[in-house]
C-alpha cells in the first residue's frame, strides 16, 4: 500500500548503492525498494540501456537482471557517481545517444522512484541529498559536481538540501546513544573516503549534534578493485606492452589501462572512437592478442561481470587470508590464487592517503585522536580488515562501533532533514 502522507527524505546516492529513508516525528525508517526477487532498501547504483523502439533503461537491481539477459545487445553503467566532478567527462555515448551526466542521473532518479512505492513522487516536504566531502576523481570541480546534483534532482520539484555524508551517518549513530561523545564517523564508499568529527550531546538535547571538522579523500572500494584488476587482469591485456610506431617500439599508453580498470569510465570504453584506437593499436602491438582480448571483453560488454568477480575475491580476502579469482569472458581465462597480505601491499599506497585524510579532518576539529570517545565506521569498504585494522591501531579497539554499513548515511540524512536549523547541516 502506497503511504500518501507528506515526509521528509533522506537520499544517500551512492557510486555503488543507493537508499532512500523517510522520517517522521523523529523517526527515520528506510524505503523498501522493489527487486526482481523481492524489495530491499539497498538500490544499486547502475543503469542498463537497451533498443526496444528506441532506447529503454532500467535501474538498480532491474539493469543487472537485463544485462544479464542480453549483455551482448545491452550498455551497462556503473559508478557513474565518480565522473559527478570531472570537467573532462562530458558525456557517455550509448547507442550513438549523447547522455551527460545529470541525464544519466535523472533516468536512474526516474527508475528508482517508479520502484520506491510513492516515495518519490513529490509528497515529499524537504529532500536531504548525501554529498562526499571531497569528490572522486583528479582535480574535482566541485561547484561542477554541485551544477550537475542541480539539474540531477530538480525534478523532484521539492526542497532540497545537501550535506556531507558522514554527517548523516553521525545523526543515525547518535539515534542510537543516550550519552554524550566526541565522535570520528568513518563513511568508505565505492569512490570516496568521508571523515567528520561530531560532538554528540546527551539524548534530549535541542541540537544534538555540532560538526567539528571534515576532511575526505577521493578513494575507497572501487579503488581497491583497480588495485585487483591492475595486478591480476590488465597485464594479460598489453598493460606494459610496446608497440611498433615507424621506427621506434613505444609503451602502450597507459591511459587505456586506467580507463579500462573504472568502473565508471570501463562501459564507456565502448564507443567507435576509442575501439577504433585500439584496434590500430592491437595491429601495431608486439603482442596483438593481449590488445585482441581487452577488445573483446569491451565489445562483448564484458565489464559487469569482470566487476563481479573482482568484488567477489575481495569480499572473500575480508573472511579469509588467502581467496581464489576466477573470471572467463571475451576470450579471456584468468584463474588466480590471492593473498590477503598481497592484497594489502598493493593498497598500501592508498591506505596512507585515507590515514591522512584523518588527520586532516582531526587538525580541522583541533581534536586529538585521545579526545575521540567513538570511531563509527560505516560504508560497505568498511568492513575490509586492513581499514579496520587501521583504526584500531589508532584509536583502539574498544572505541570502534559499526552497523548499518550500507544504509546509515540515509537514515540520518533523513532526520537531519527534520531539524529547524537545517542550513547548519548544509554542506
Amino acid at each position: 500500500m502506497t503511504d500518501t502522507s507528506p515526509t521528509v527524505l533522506g537520499i544517500d546516492f551512492g557510486t555503488t548503492n543507493s537508499v532512500i529513508a523517510r522520517a517522521e516525528a523523529g523517526r527515520s525508517q528506510l524505503v523498501p525498494l522493489q527487486a526482481p526477487d523481492g524489495e530491499d532498501p539497498v538500490f544499486r547504483s547502475a543503469l542498463c540501456f537497451w533498443e526496444d523502439d528506441g532506447i529503454a533503461v532500467e535501474a538498480g537491481p532491474w539493469a543487472i537482471a537485463e544485462y544479464l539477459d542480453f549483455p551482448g545487445g545491452s550498455r551497462f553503467i556503473q559508478s557513474f557517481k565518480s565522473v559527478a566532478a570531472s570537467g573532462v567527462f562530458e558525456h557517455a555515448t550509448v547507442f550513438d545517444k549523447r547522455y551527460r551526466f545529470e541525464e544519466l542521473g535523472r533516468a536512474f532518479l526516474d527508475r528508482m522512484a517508479a520502484r520506491s512505492g510513492g516515495a518519490l513522487d513529490g509528497r515529499a516536504t524537504r529532500i536531504v541529498v548525501g554529498r562526499p566531502v571531497e569528490y572522486a576523481g583528479h582535480r574535482p570541480d566541485e561547484a561542477l559536481a554541485r551544477q550537475r546534483y542541480d539539474a540531477m534532482f530538480a525534478r523532484l520539484g521539492v526542497e532540497i538540501h545537501y550535506v556531507y555524508e558522514p554527517l548523516g551517518a553521525a545523526f543515525s549513530y547518535a539515534s542510537r546513544i543516550t550519552e554524550p561523545a566526541t565522535v570520528l564517523v568513518a563513511d568508505f564508499g565505492g569512490g570516496t573516503s568521508d571523515f567528520s568529527v561530531v560532538r554528540i550531546a546527551e539524548a534530549g538535547t535541542a541540537r544534538r549534534c555540532e560538526p567539528l571538522g571534515h576532511a575526505g579523500v577521493g578513494i575507497a572500494g572501487d579503488r581497491f578493485d583497480q588495485r585487483l584488476t591492475d595486478h591480476l587482469v590488465l597485464p594479460l591485456l598489453g598493460a606494459g606492452g610496446r608497440y611498433r610506431s615507424f621506427d621506434k617500439v613505444l609503451e602502450i599508453p597507459r591511459g587505456y589501462f586506467a580507463d579500462f580498470s573504472d568502473w565508471s569510465r570501463l562501459a564507456l570504453m565502448r564507443n567507435r572512437k576509442t575501439l577504433a584506437e585500439l584496434e590500430k593499436l592491437r595491429r601495431a602491438a608486439l603482442d596483438p592478442e593481449a590488445i585482441g582480448r581487452m577488445i573483446a571483453i569491451i565489445e562483448e560488454e564484458q565489464g559487469y561481470r569482470l566487476y563481479d568477480a573482482v568484488g567477489r575475491v575481495k569480499r572473500d580476502l575480508s573472511a579469509a587470508d588467502q581467496a581464489r579469482f576466477h573470471f572467463e569472458g571475451g576470450g579471456l581465462s584468468i584463474e588466480a590464487e590471492v593473498t590477503r597480505a598481497d592484497f594489502e601491499a598493493w593498497i598500501a599506497p592508498d591506505l596512507a592517503r585515507i590515514a591522512q585524510a584523518v588527520d586532516r579532518a582531526l587538525t580541522m576539529a583541533a581534536t586529538g585522536p585521545e579526545r575521540i570517545d567513538r570511531v563509527f565506521l560505516t560504508g560497505g569498504t568498511s568492513l575490509m580488515p586492513a581499514i579496520r585494522r587501521m583504526f584500531e591501531m589508532r584509536f583502539g579497539p574498544d572505541k570502534i562501533a559499526s552497523g548499518g554499513e550500507l544504509t546509515s548515511i540515509a537514515h540520518g540524512l533523513a532526520l537531519i532533514g527534520e531539524q529547524p536549523d537545517i542550513a547548519a547541516w548544509a554542506a
